[in-house]
């Protein structure tokens, strides 16, 4: 693929000029999916350090996304959703029953999101999913391996009917309305290997696969002995992070693309806002957003029934009955 300058709009080839971006939406946004069969995966936790498996299996139609902890015998499931999150430290943490919590959960979602996957049980066997290269793109593999299957129920879609905003300091996270999903984020950091970097993604046509799934999470050399003081970060490496020291990337390989940094924001962002529970209809812009933010929106968007609406096939359901 190309590698993107720091300023850059993403989303079309010359195989998709003669179709509208509605269009190409439209192609993604038509029946729920899951998939034709159960995928494992073994890895390290970013986090805790630990090794863990992971299986995703089929589900059925509006099922949604849910994750299990295999590890504990009886433990309810945790559906996928903004309303169970409960921390936003480092990673995104969804709660369920019993203080169960499943951690680092963003960027198997964006996969999930990326591919169109609607209907998901995720078994894990321990309190973390596991980190793999550090992208999402190991997780688009194994979703692709197992195959997608169609199941002729149609897909809700999240429409945004008005600008929502939410911010802290220098840092704020918005949607608005728009006629497909799209994402578009700033970062500015001090080191100089990170700098300033701003994109701009139709997420039509497979463009999360091909241009944003395989950036990596990144961190700074300065802060690693904190986070591992804190309990964080103590399954991390240079196999699973870019990890950046000034103006020096550390990773032998260097970046996957030039603006790495502001692509796994990106990804990032997407896995959060799959936590919405239905694919979204809208533009996101992040700047220096984390995970915190990104959450406090959809909690500031569905506060607001007048922000937003449930789009099923030709339906279109009145966003109370929708949270029933």
């Amino acid at each position: 693929m190309n590698h993107l300058g720091p300023n850059h709009t993403a989303g079309l080839n010359s195989n998709t000029s003669n179709k509208s971006l509605v269009d190409l939406a439209m192609e993604n946004f038509a029946v729920q999916r899951t998939l034709s069969r159960p995928a494992s995966c073994t890895g390290i936790a970013l986090h805790s350090g630990r090794k863990i498996s992971l299986s995703i299996n089929p589900a059925p139609a509006g099922a949604g996304i849910q994750f299990r902890r295999t590890d504990l015998a009886g433990s309810a499931p945790i559906a996928a959703n903004w309303e169970n999150v409960v921390d936003t430290t480092m990673c995104t943490t969804l709660g369920g029953e019993g203080d169960v919590r499943i951690a680092t959960v963003e960027h198997l979602m964006a996969a999930l999101a990326g591919c169109h996957v609607d209907n998901a049980i995720i078994e894990v066997d321990g309190p973390e999913l596991p980190v793999m290269d550090g992208s999402a793109h190991p997780f688009v593999f194994l979703i692709e391996c197992a195959g997608v299957i169609e199941q002729n129920v149609s897909r809700p879609i999240l429409e945004i009917l008005k600008p929502v905003k939410v911010s802290a300091g220098a840092s704020s996270a918005e949607l608005a309305p728009a006629d497909i999903f799209s994402v578009s984020f700033e970062i500015d950091f001090d080191q100089s290997a990170v700098s300033r970097q701003e994109i701009s993604v139709n997420l039509v046509n497979g463009t999360f696969k091909n241009e944003i799934a395989r950036a990596r999470t990144f961190g700074f050399a300065n802060e690693v002995e904190q986070l591992r003081a804190a309990g964080l970060a103590l399954g991390g490496s240079l196999d699973n992070a870019v990890v950046v020291d000034g103006e020096t990337v550390l990773n032998e390989g260097g970046l996957r693309y030039s603006d790495e940094f502001v692509r796994h924001k990106v990804l990032d962002a997407v896995g959060d806002l799959y936590l919405a529970g239905a694919p979204i209809k809208g533009h996101y812009r992040g700047v220096r957003a984390g995970h915190a933010l990104t959450n406090k929106l959809l909690h500031t968007l569905f506060a607001d029934t007048g922000a937003w609406r449930i789009r099923n096939g030709d339906a279109q359901l009145d966003p109370i009955a929708a949270t029933g």
